[in-house]
């Protein structure tokens, strides 16, 4: 061992045995011992790890904080998929169902922004149904809110509240995913955890969500009638449309009618029976407005406005 090496030790030695030594009131003085070297490198790098780790939860924390100013899970709608199945897209403005739409929105986007003839308790709050199944209320309803997100002043949010058969996902080409029944089951009002946010701008969906035994119970909860206040009144400008079970199959649908501002019922023409409107409608008379769509009705040419609809308020003519 030469003397420098020994020197060196020997330091190390009087350090270890809590001598002060010159050097170390010194910082500018270098350390003579390659051992107290090697054993300050690994100090160095242990600071490397925390200040990775302090920058990774600071990630984490903006990551939440984005996530809570933009709500929902973010879907894409393959909108040609959709145009093919008949439905109406937002590229569609000339189109005769878009027309169709036109006619059949605008009183109700009147009476949802409170500029009807009078004041409607829970206008925003719309409700496509029909007496019985396979009249096109889930046709009626999508299309329906893909006309009013293509409003200048108008948010939508359409809600699959068919809680027995719900159709409005598989008809966009999206997967079952929680919804409605979840959040009120959980005792909740946050509904952005399942708020699925669309490619078409002003268009959210709200999946009916798991099935449930008691879901007619649970649609007459309060949690429910609290819910449906809180979506009715938290932003001013959003429209909700909710594709309902028909009024004589199930009960859901006369439960979630009583909370209703709007209600639209369609009616397959040439197939239903008017005592079965008349007895559907009876079902909804606390509801302060109903209209009337005459689904697939054949007029000729010269005197259809559009693409197989027509539209009218109460209970329509008999004739």
């Amino acid at each position: 061992m030469s003397l420098i090496e020994q020197a060196a030790k020997r330091l190390e030695q009087l350090r270890q045995a809590g001598v002060e030594l010159p050097e170390d009131r010194n910082p500018e003085f270098p350390p003579a011992s390659p051992a107290r070297d090697s054993a300050a490198a690994p100090q160095r790098q242990q600071k490397t790890p925390h200040l990775a780790a302090s920058s990774s939860g600071d990630s984490r924390l903006a990551a939440h904080s984005d996530a809570a100013s933009s709500p929902g899970k973010r879907v894409e709608l393959d909108l040609e998929a959709i145009a093919a199945s008949g439905l109406l897209v937002p590229s569609q403005t000339r189109t005769l169902l878009a027309s169709e739409f036109r006619v059949i929105k605008r009183p109700l986007i009147a009476n949802a922004m409170n500029k009807g003839a009078s004041p409607i308790d829970n206008g925003n709050l719309i409700m496509v149904t029909s007496a019985l199944p396979g009249e096109g209320k889930s046709f009626t309803a999508i299309n329906l809110a893909v006309s009013i997100a293509m409003e200048l002043d108008n948010t939508v949010m359409l809600v699959d509240a068919d809680v027995a058969r719900p159709t409005v996902l598989s008809m966009l080409g999206l997967p079952p995913a929680e919804g409605l029944l979840d959040v009120v089951t959980a005792n909740s009002l946050d509904i952005s955890g399942v708020l699925l946010r669309t490619n078409i701008e002003k268009l959210s969906i709200l999946p009916s969500g798991t099935q449930h035994a008691q879901a007619t119970e649970l649609l007459a909860s309060d949690v429910m009638v609290r819910l449906l206040d809180d979506m009715a009144q938290r932003y001013p400008d959003r429209i909700i449309i909710f594709d309902s079970p028909p009024l004589l199959s199930t009960t859901e649908a006369r439960t979630l009618a009583t909370h209703m501002g709007q209600i639209v019922v369609v009616v397959q023409a040439g197939e239903t029976a008017q005592a079965a409107v008349k007895e559907a409608l009876s079902t909804i008379e606390a509801c302060p407005l109903k209209m009337m769509v005459l689904n697939q009705a054949t007029q000729p040419a010269t005197e259809r406005y559009g693409y197989g609809y027509a539209y009218g308020y109460g209970y329509g003519n008999e004739d």
